[in-house]
């Protein structure tokens, strides 16, 4: 009996018509518990139970690549701060893009709507001008070195979706402030860890879900107790990408529940597929290359030793970092991995993580991107046809995943 299926590419949805019903990998969204009123009494209760020195008070959010309604919820977080004692003049609002590249003006609007109007908004640059401080070093030996201003702030609220990643555990929640707002250099330490030299592969630890065990999250934790957050907002999405709750609080616990949460509705139990056909889930999940390596990773998990996966990923801004490619001019992993052992920068750890998964898998991308850059990168550059000419003719197991940047594979640390 056949099924027909719709799957996100950009910002539009292609319809997928199926002979025989495949097995659909998906999320179990949670239910809405949260709005405007909800999210204001939260934060009310919140800030009237314990003093903060709202003086000088700075909120972080996620770029346009991790959004979460900030439109609609922004604005109630900073007229609460506000009313209770944060003044315009006093209020900075950072964008804690990391390594990523400053958005455009119309990009912010987008991204964050009318709160734009309210405080000084600050694009992080983790390599500029920007004023650092060195706190000291963690046991792992990474440089605790976050921007100056933030750390002068008398009270610093982080406003983020948590979601999986797939090297760090979870993103979101601590990592705002650090990688989000930090160093260039201190960044790529911490990044550094995905790597195990002594045993010239990629750290088991390093996984999505995982931060117990995880010698990249584990480093995050300690640097978090440098300068932790005094409020943070963690936004549950679903599928789609629409908030579903908002967790109001403050510390390890606090972002450890969040992201036992997130789990319960973006992990599954795994199996092996001959070939999985799999979405980003649609614009920004898809909106560049680096990006769309999330879903790659998730859905690979899926997919047997020397099986296939064809990936949906529009992919409108290209690959999305100009750190990335040059890793695939090296002469292959080896070479690769051992100029990053040597010194990590740009998207290596990224650019490794792919190699690993074309040395294992077949991928194939439907994409906005060049054939030339898929063959530099090793994936396959296949029209929206092709592919399903491609699933009409498979003959073996198949699954269906229409959201495979937020579903994770349970047992991925068999992959």
């Amino acid at each position: 009996m056949g099924c027909s299926l719709g799957l996100a590419y950009g910002s539009d949805t292609v319809q997928w018509d199926f002979e025989s019903k495949p097995c659909v990998l998906t999320v179990d969204d949670p239910v809405l518990a949260i709005d405007d009123v909800r999210f204001r009494q939260r934060l009310e209760q919140y800030v009237t139970s314990r003093p903060l020195d709202l003086r000088r008070t700075a909120v972080v959010v996620a770029d346009k690549t991790r959004l979460c309604e900030y439109p609609r919820y922004l604005p109630v977080l900073l007229s609460v701060l506000t009313a209770h004692g944060a003044t315009p003049g006093h209020l900075e609002v950072y964008i804690a893009y990391g390594t990523h590249a400053r958005q455009r003006r119309e990009e912010c609007i987008q991204a964050y709507g009318t709160a734009l109007d309210t405080g000084r908004w600050v694009h992080h640059d983790c390599a500029g001008q920007t004023r650092f401080v060195s706190l000291g070093h963690t046991r792992r030996g990474t440089p605790v070195r976050i921007r100056e201003d933030i750390l002068e702030a008398t009270c610093r609220v982080t406003f983020g979706a948590i979601a999986h990643h797939y090297f760090a555990g979870y993103g979101g929640g601590r990592k705002l402030i650090f990688p989000g707002l930090g160093e260039k250099q201190a960044i790529y330490a911490n990044h550094g860890l995905f790597l195990d030299p002594s045993r010239r592969r990629l750290a088991a630890g390093c996984r999505p879900g995982a931060l117990a065990g995880n010698p990249l999250a584990e480093d995050l934790a300690e640097v978090e107790t440098f300068r932790p957050a005094d409020l943070a907002v963690h936004a549950l999405l679903d599928s789609r990408g629409r908030v579903c709750d908002l967790m109001v609080g403050q510390g390890v616990a606090h972002f450890e529940a969040a992201c036992a949460r997130h789990a319960t509705h973006t992990t599954v139990e795994g199996a092996d597929y001959d070939l999985v056909l799999a979405s980003c889930g649609g614009y920004p999940k898809d909106i560049n290359l680096i990006q769309s390596h999330k879903a790659i990773h998730h859905a690979a998990a899926f997919v047997r030793d020397g099986g296939r996966l064809i990936l949906l990923a529009a992919c409108p801004d290209g690959v999305g970092s100009q750190t990335f490619l040059p890793w695939f001019d090296l002469g292959g992993w080896d070479a690769a991995f051992e100029r990053l052992a040597g010194r990590y920068e740009g998207n290596g750890g990224t650019a490794l993580a792919l190699m690993e998964k074309t040395r294992r898998i077949r991928i194939d991308l439907v994409s906005a991107l060049p054939a030339e850059i898929a063959r530099k990168i090793g994936v396959g550059a296949i029209s929206m046809e092709e592919a399903r000419q491609a699933v009409r003719a498979h003959q073996g197991t198949l699954a269906v995943i229409p959201n495979a940047s937020v579903l994770v594979r349970r047992e991925s640390e068999k992959k």
